[in-house]
């Protein structure tokens, strides 16, 4: 099957993904985020926590990931060699922010965020990885001033780069920033209005947009990276997707660890298709095919990939899982009846509910195997 998107991952956040999930996200990221994130100004710390987590995204079938790093530089630059030493395909972002009041130790000076973003950026386009690409990346609004989201835009408009934050994710964040910048229409105009929401920008959540914001989301060719798992656990919100497609705005799936408690873009989808029969119980619901493709090729899309990867198409790059639904210890079992009929089709929908990385037997990026590992990495 074609190789899984994640629009979406927090790469420092991986080590304490699968715990600390009990506060909502604005204590959350005081009490936990803020704090763990600090520690990626220490090299060796960094390493560890980057290798082993495009380690497993790779192993659970994710071909391409939308990573935000810190606000610290050169760990961030680390995150990128690390992806690009095994093989995946990424976009790698050094995280912006010039106001904290909670954690006011974790934070840089409006100058320097400038400074390091065109650093980081000068040093990442130098490396001209082949697969591995910079993207400016304002944490959000509640933590950058209008001169530092500004300054960003304009550093994206030179370069020609992605750009990713967050939107509209929990109400109190919502209300924080209308209070915050009370000039503007919505959330969606601070943004506009600062240069970041260009037909390269992908936004976290949306889970509280507006037809009107969507309907600017569409007109600037922005789009929205869904995360279920996340909304779900820090009780955020719920995203209609089917209505935000109906704005005609592209999607893709993220895991948003560590909010999501896991990397697997399988638990992902499965969030998705749950959140989606919640808020449709009597009306239509998106079904497994369509998620599917929210993982593939909507993701690709959001990403503004879709002409390299996304599906099997004839001259896009071979980005791939071998999937064994047999495999050693699978936690699928088959029986007499899923050979009778459609075959794949029964198949197919036992291992997205039910496989995990143990029926992944190989991963391509760009025709290159990159699972199993090789001793080099």
């Amino acid at each position: 099957m074609p190789g899984l998107v994640d629009t979406h991952i927090h790469a420092p956040q991986y080590y304490f993904a699968g715990s600390k999930v009990d506060l909502p996200l604005l204590e959350w990221l005081t009490e936990y985020t803020f704090p763990t994130e600090l520690n990626f100004q220490s090299i060796d710390f960094a390493e560890e926590v980057y290798t082993k987590v495009v380690r497993r995204t790779l192993k659970n079938g994710t071909t391409t990931a939308c990573y935000f790093g810190t606000i610290h530089t050169d760990s961030s630059l680390l995150l990128a060699e690390i992806t690009d030493k095994f093989g995946q395909r990424a976009f790698v972002g050094k995280v912006c922010m010039d106001m904290n009041d909670t954690v006011p130790e974790y934070k840089e000076t409006t100058e320097e965020s400038i400074k390091e973003t065109e650093r980081f950026v000068s040093e990442m386009l130098q490396k001209n990885y082949p697969r591995v690409k910079p993207i400016v990346t304002p944490r959000f609004s509640l933590s950058c001033t209008e001169q530092l989201m500004s300054e960003l835009g304009n550093i994206a408009k030179t370069h020609d780069l992605h750009i990713q934050s967050h939107i509209s994710e929990n109400r109190d964040e919502t209300e924080a920033v209308k209070t915050l910048y009370p000039s503007y229409k919505n959330y969606t105009d601070v943004y506009d209005k600062n240069n970041l929401l260009t037909n390269k920008t992908v936004m976290a959540h949306g889970c509280y947009l507006s037809a009107e914001e969507l309907d600017v989301f569409r007109e600037r060719g922005a789009s929205i990276a869904h995360c279920p798992t996340s909304n779900l656990t820090l009780r955020s919100g719920l995203l209609n997707v089917l209505d935000v497609l109906k704005h005609e705005v592209k999607v893709g799936l993220g895991t948003d660890v560590a909010g999501g408690y896991s990397c697997s873009m399988f638990n992902a989808i499965r969030s998705a298709m749950m959140v989606s029969n919640v808020l449709s119980i009597n009306e239509k619901s998106l079904t497994l095919k369509e998620v599917f493709r929210l993982a593939t090729l909507g993701g690709s899309q959001a990403l503004g990939l879709d002409r390299e990867i996304g599906n099997f198409e004839v001259g896009k790059e071979f980005d791939a899982l071998l999937i064994n639904p047999k495999a050693s210890d699978s936690p699928i079992d088959l029986f007499h009846g899923d050979f009778v009929g459609d075959i794949s089709e029964t198949i197919i929908q036992k291992f997205l509910y039910l496989g995990d990385d143990r029926n992944i037997e190989e991963v391509y990026v760009g025709g290159k195997q990159v699972v199993p590992f090789s001793s080099s990495v």
